[in-house]
C-alpha cells in the first residue's frame, strides 16, 4: 500500500525519534492487563481500520472475552447512530455556512493542495470549501486507499467493530466510554489560527497519506504505536513550512484534546465498571485506539496512578 517513511528517513533523525519514543511511559504494547484487589481490565489499543492480522488478536483475546461482563469502546453501535442521525439532520456541525470559506482563511497555494487531497478523497472542493477545519483536518489523515476500502462492501472495519460484533454474538453488553458528540466539543474551542494551523501541519501527511498509512500500520502491528506520534512532529518540523514551536504547540494541543483529556475522563466508568464485574467473578474488556494506552496521561499511567497493577499481555 505504501512506504514505511521513518525507514526512509535520516539515521540521525531516526535516533531522534528513537530518544523521544523512549522518554514515554508505556510506549510498547497493545495489549495490557489492569488489576486491583478482585477487579480486572484487559485493555486492547485498536487500529481502527480493516487489516488481516487483527485476527490475531481477537484469538488472543477469545478467553478474556468469553469470560467478560462488559465491553468497553470508545463509541458503540448506538452512539454511531446516533452521530449519523445528527450529522443527517443537522449539517452545521460539519459545515460552516456563514463564516469565511477555507479558501478564504488559507493562502492560495496552501487551498490548492488542500482542495487536491481532499478530491482525492472523493470530495468536491467547493463542498469542501465550507467544512470545519477540524472536520477537513481528520478527514485528509485517512488516505485515499483506506477511504476506498472503507466504503467497499463488506469491509469488516477495524479492531473496534470486530470487538463489538463479537461481543454482540456472546450477548456481552457493550458501553461506550463517551458520549456520542464527543468529537464536537473536542475542538469547540480552538481559536481561528489554531484551526487553521492544524490545517497546514496535516497538509504533507495528506500529500504521501499512503505512505503514512503503511508507515502507522507498521508501527502499530510491531506494538511500537507511540512512534507514529513522534515521527508526525518530526515530518512536520522538516515538511509544513512551520516554525518548530508552533509544530510543538499543535501537537501538544492535539494530544491534549484527542487523548488526555478523554484518557481522564475513561478511567471512572472503567474502573467502576471493573470493580462492579468482580462482584460477579467476572472481568472486563475495553477496546480503543492505540494511541491513549502510552504517556504521562495515558490510560495505562492513570491506571498505575490509581494504583492497579499492570501486566503487558503482547510482550
Amino acid at each position: 500500500m505504501g512506504t514505511n517513511l521513518i525507514a526512509e528517513m535520516p539515521v540521525e533523525t531516526q535516533a531522534r525519534i528513537d530518544e523521544a519514543v523512549a522518554a514515554v511511559p508505556f510506549h510498547r504494547g497493545n495489549l495490557w492487563r489492569a488489576t486491583k484487589d478482585d477487579a480486572e481490565i484487559v485493555l486492547v489499543g485498536t487500529y481502527h481500520f480493516a487489516d488481516f492480522r487483527h485476527d490475531a488478536m481477537m484469538q488472543r483475546l477469545a478467553g478474556a472475552l468469553d469470560d467478560a461482563a462488559l465491553l468497553y469502546v470508545e463509541a458503540g453501535p448506538e452512539q454511531e447512530a446516533q452521530l449519523t442521525e445528527a450529522l443527517q439532520n443537522d449539517p452545521e456541525l460539519m459545515f460552516d455556512s456563514n463564516g469565511p470559506t477555507l479558501p478564504e482563511r488559507l493562502t492560495e497555494d496552501e487551498w490548492q493542495r488542500l482542495s487536491t487531497a481532499i478530491e482525492a478523497r472523493g470530495v468536491p472542493a467547493i463542498i469542501a470549501s465550507r467544512m470545519r477545519p477540524w472536520y477537513i483536518a481528520l478527514l485528509v489523515g485517512i488516505s485515499p486507499c483506506m477511504m476506498q476500502r472503507m466504503t467497499e462492501k463488506g469491509d469488516p472495519g477495524g479492531l473496534d467493530r470486530m470487538l463489538t460484533a463479537r461481543a454482540e454474538e456472546l450477548d456481552i453488553p457493550v458501553r461506550p466510554l463517551e458520549p456520542w458528540d464527543t468529537v464536537f466539543s473536542i475542538f469547540e474551542d480552538l481559536t481561528p489560527d489554531q484551526e487553521e494551523d492544524m490545517i497546514r501541519a496535516n497538509l504533507p501527511a495528506a500529500e504521501y497519506a499512503d505512505d503514512y498509512a503503511a508507515t502507522l500500520t507498521e508501527a502499530y502491528f510491531d506494538a511500537d504505536v507511540w512512534r507514529i506520534w513522534e515521527f508526525a512532529r518530526f515530518d512536520a518540523y522538516e515538511t509544513s513550512g512551520l516554525p518548530h514551536e508552533i509544530v510543538d504547540e499543535q501537537m501538544d494541543l492535539a494530544r491534549a484534546m484527542l487523548m488526555d483529556r478523554r484518557n481522564q475522563s475513561w478511567i471512572e466508568p472503567l474502573t467502576t465498571g471493573a470493580f462492579e464485574a468482580a462482584e460477579d467473578g467476572k472481568g472486563i474488556v475495553a477496546g480503543f485506539g492505540a494511541l491513549h494506552l502510552p504517556g504521562q496521561q495515558g490510560v495505562l499511567q492513570l491506571l498505575k496512578d490509581d494504583g492497579w497493577e499492570l501486566e503487558r499481555l503482547d510482550g
